[in-house]
């Protein structure tokens, strides 16, 4: 939209309220006809007028609410009239050269058309004050008497989203079961929380008719305690240390033997150990948070 002097947009808020005399009006009609974006300046005026109209017009409040109203606005005591600037007295044709009075007289008319417009703009904006004075009035004493759509809105609630606390992952121990530093066989890796463990298979081959048979193995145990054959495939998961406490299962040394197929017939090693191997820490526990 083009930019409009002071003037033009006088002419329309005037227009819009309906101030204009008809030779104004005929002339804003006019430039409505052929200017487009005046066209629609008018017609915003209208909608911000119109709304006010439509929020205090259908509202009318007690005469003992106008008193609270009047109270909480600050209005209680009389108001002074508002004081507009006079336009001066267009000079006496007597005082103006002849060579120049149709110059003057253009002048006189030119300014007298700018004092009835900020007049309009005045009024206009009067209007303004009080409806939204009586506006923000009505909604703070009586609010239920305001149409549903102009009632003020409670707050919405307000959402906190809490971060969860990370899980934290717990201790991992790896235990490499080998004959030599140069044949590994097989890598053992212990959860410190779940105590569960997986055997994963690197360079043992069982003989024919033979199984592997894993092995604990620790001073606080009368005897090696078996942990279960150690299966064909490349993983082998367990729990048999659930039942073990955390000192013995971290210190203890993990050691496979080759058994009958299907593991020791008697619950105790019957073949040679062929691999061992001890716990190393290699994910640390969670630390503590300070208390």
């Amino acid at each position: 939209m083009m930019a409009y002097s002071e003037d033009h947009i006088a002419l329309a808020a005037e227009y819009a309220l309906g101030t204009l005399d008809a030779d104004e009006r005929a002339q804003v009609e006019t430039m409505m006809s052929v200017d487009k974006d005046f066209t629609a300046l008018v017609e915003a005026w209208e909608r911000k007028l119109g709304v006010l109209n439509q929020m205090v017009g259908s509202v009318e409040p007690r005469a003992e609410v106008w008193e609270k109203i009047k109270a909480a606005v600050g209005l209680a005591e009389a108001q002074l009239p508002l004081q507009l600037p006079q336009a001066p007295a267009p000079l006496a044709a007597t005082e103006v050269a002849a060579p120049d009075a149709a110059a003057d007289t253009s002048n006189v008319v030119e300014f007298s058309r700018q004092i009835r417009r900020w007049r309009g703009i005045a009024r206009v904006t009067s209007a303004l004050a009080a409806a939204l004075i009586a506006l923000i009035a009505v909604q703070v004493t009586r609010p239920d008497l305001l149409p549903e759509g102009l009632r003020p809105k409670a707050p919405p609630p307000r959402i906190v989203q809490v971060q969860a606390p990370a899980s934290a992952t717990p201790a991992q121990y790896v235990a490499l079961l080998q004959k030599d530093s140069a044949s590994p066989a097989f890598i053992l890796t212990v959860d410190a929380a779940t105590k569960n463990f997986t055997v994963r298979k690197v360079g043992a081959t069982p003989e024919t008719g033979k199984s592997f048979e894993l092995w604990l193995v620790s001073d606080k145990l009368q005897r090696p305690r078996s942990l279960g054959v150690i299966g064909s495939n490349d993983f082998t998961s367990r729990q048999a240390l659930a039942s073990y406490d955390s000192d013995t299962v971290n210190k203890a040394t993990y050691a496979v033997t080759t058994e009958p197929e299907g593991g020791s017939p008697t619950g105790a090693p019957t073949g040679p150990i062929v691999f061992t191997g001890k716990l190393i820490e290699t994910v640390p526990a969670p630390a503590q948070p300070p208390r």
